[in-house]
């Protein structure tokens, strides 16, 4: 979803009873809007790659070891020579180390991996990472057997690629990229199009030259940490010169390159904004420097706004040729909304001059901002979930719909904001023409009441101490500044509109966050329909089942009962449980069971399984692996002393 923003305009003619129904209704189309579209449906899009079917699968178990692995994405993916590794029960490499075979047939992605002839019995581990088309990370890993399942020495790493302290500093990075760019297009597009003498205020200078050295700092610690944020996590592989060479040769390091050239003809246009500009006197040619200005900075603006669309969620999925232009204009928008709500701030609270007309400018750009941001946020909500489970039942859904509580806070701030900012334009706030009562009959400006206040004693007249004039003027400068302050704060209009403006900056902030967190998760779309391809190539499930097996030692107290139960009787793991049950059915305790798994029409088997005592009679084991569907034969062997023991066996329907 979108932002919104503080104000609307001036204050309209109808009456203000109605306005809260009409903030109502707006938002509730919007809301409807989003929704409906929600649950429109659409083609198939991705954007995080996922791995949605392996050969062998996850926990098979095969008679003999396979020549190749393969592992298919559900989209396209970037793998490095070491991107798939296989490794034996002894964490050794089990595969030939060359690099992943391309096996793609039509829209099926799909990689294969060589392994070493002669490999022996064991399970034996898959461990992939690669990078999406969207540019994030994404890893995991299985396991399979070869004859039985066995113990393996491999211990992975626990957190997924692009973790750790390295996935932490870049998603900071990230975060300050996305800020920066808001306060550089929006604090430049505030002084343009709202207040152009806000130029030569020193408090709007430096909020945007540090939006942009926010940006151009974070852009090179995403480019320095890119390397290692996709590939080993070590922050040490900052200053790897290989692995930065290796990034620049990809759609993310482009871009990232990209947005420091245009970074370069920015700092060109803030010169000339805070500098040439403010300086030209003749109306003509500040016309003509306002209007280059305005086409050279949308052209930067836009050209960064595009580095994001090109090389993340925009550039991939279905329909990247409208997505893109779309997610530029919704980050204009957003620099636009958030841009110029921060620099009214920061004029409201440190520019003493600050006049009403360039708030209600401000209303004008940000209701703009609020129609652009809706129209883009809705197409982007379609395209990215699509419908109501995805919704509510993945991360990206969860966070979307934080993003809409958000905004909906923001829409009730705003009309806060909105009633002060039409009692300031009512009241006529342009700080400059405000007076003072003076004595007698008549009035004199503020500002020129600020200089006559009584200023410290000095020697001398200042024809006769140039240096006691340049002081006295400083010290009438500081006076007058003062005044202009104490009279800005006692104004309750503009502190009113000062208090909700900082309200609707701080919950834009987390916003601001939120927003960051979904570029980085994987999109709603992507997990359902790697959960659905997961599901076509899964065994169905199945619910337990039962078997009784009646036996004789031949020794004393040598008879009695088996019952066995697995669940949930399908390919992959189960849990297998036994009670041994004595002549008159109660618990009896053996020195031991043994298991085994054979399925003679495929020749597989036996597949041995040692349980484990849990109490007195009773019996069980984690992870029983079964290869494949089929009749299998189920052999217990059953000891009551040291020499007496039993075999029994019953076929079972697993799968």
């Amino acid at each position: 979803m979108t932002a919104t923003a503080p104000h609307f305009g001036p204050a309209p003619s109808t009456p203000a009873t109605r306005r809260p129904l009409a903030a109502a209704a707006l938002l509730a189309a919007l809301v409807g809007m989003v929704f409906g579209l929600l649950l429109g449906g659409a083609g198939p899009a991705s954007a995080h790659a996922a791995l949605t079917g392996s050969d062998p699968q996850d926990g098979a178990v095969v008679a003999t070891a396979p020549k190749e692995v393969t592992l298919t994405f559900s989209e396209q993916v970037a793998l490095g020579d070491d991107s798939i590794r296989i490794l034996d029960p002894n964490g050794k490499r089990a595969d030939t180390a060359a690099a992943p075979r391309d096996l793609q047939s039509g829209s099926t992605v799909k990689y294969g991996v060589s392994l070493h002839t002669g490999l022996p019995d064991g399970t034996y581990t898959v461990a992939w990472q690669a990078v999406s088309a969207d540019s994030h990370p994404v890893s995991g890993a299985f396991t399979f057997s070869v004859g039985a399942p066995s113990k393996t020495a491999v211990v992975l790493p626990t957190e997924e690629a692009g973790g750790g302290l390295v996935g932490t500093l870049y998603g900071i990075a990230r975060y300050a990229a996305y800020a920066g760019f808001v306060l550089l297009a929006g604090g430049s597009a505030f002084v343009l199009a709202c207040w152009q003498r806000g130029a030569g205020a020193r408090p709007l200078q430096r909020l945007v030259v540090r939006g942009w050295m926010t940006l151009t700092v974070a852009t090179l610690a995403m480019l320095l940490l890119r390397s290692p944020y996709t590939g080993s996590g070590k922050l040490a592989d900052v200053f790897d010169l290989d692995g930065l060479k290796a990034v620049l040769g990809t759609k993310p390091g482009a871009a990232l390159v990209s947005r420091l050239l245009l970074l370069g003809a920015s700092a060109l246009f803030i010169a000339v904004l805070f500098g040439t500009y403010p300086k030209r006197e003749d109306e003509r040619e500040k016309r003509d420097l306002t209007f280059g200005l305005a086409i050279g900075g949308t052209v930067i603006a836009a050209g960064i706004a595009g580095t994001w669309a090109l090389a993340e969620h925009a550039s991939t999925g279905i329909q990247p040729g409208i997505a893109m232009p779309v997610d530029v204009l919704h980050l204009l928008a957003v620099a636009a909304w958030l841009g110029g709500l921060t620099a009214l701030l920061v004029a409201l609270y440190r520019t003493p001059d600050m006049d009403a007309a360039a708030v209600r400018r401000f209303s004008g750009i940000a209701l703009g901002s609020v129609i652009v941001l809706a129209a883009t946020g809705i197409y982007q909500s379609w395209r990215q979930v699509g419908t109501w489970s995805a919704l509510t039942g993945t991360g990206y859904g969860q966070l979307l719909l934080v993003k809409v509580g958000l905004v909906a806070v923001l829409i009730g701030i705003a009309w806060l904001s909105r009633r002060w900012t039409a009692r300031l334009i009512a009241g006529g706030g342009d700080a400059e023409s405000e007076t003072e009562p003076g004595t007698g009959d008549g009035e004199k400006p503020r500002a020129e009441a600020a200089e006559e206040t009584e200023a410290p004693d000095t020697s001398g007249t200042p024809a006769e101490n140039p240096a006691r004039a340049a002081q006295l003027a400083r010290q009438q400068a500081a006076v007058a500044t003062a005044e202009k302050k104490r009279i800005r704060d006692a104004d309750p209009d503009r502190s009113g509109l000062r208090r909700s403006v900082l309200a609707e900056v701080g919950v834009a902030v987390v916003l601001l966050a939120v927003t960051t967190a979904l570029t980085s998760t994987e999109p709603a779309r992507t997990e359902e329909e790697a959960r659905a391809a997961t599901a076509v190539t899964a065994p169905a499930a199945q619910g337990p089942v039962s078997l009784k097996l009646p036996f004789d030692t031949g020794g004393a107290n040598g008879k009695g009962t088996v019952r066995m139960e697995i669940t949930p009787a399908r390919t992959g793991a189960n849990e297998l449980h036994l009670w041994v049950d004595g002549a008159g059915g109660e618990a009896m305790d053996v020195p031991e069971v043994k298991v085994a798994f054979t399925l003679e029409s495929k020749d597989i088997g036996p597949l041995p399984v040692v349980p484990t005592r849990l109490t007195e009679g009773h019996w069980t084991a984690d992870g029983v692996q079964i290869p494949m569907a089929g009749d299998w034969k189920v052999a217990v062997t059953v000891r009551t002393s040291d020499i007496d023991q039993t075999t029994i066996d019953k076929n079972m329907k697993i799968g």
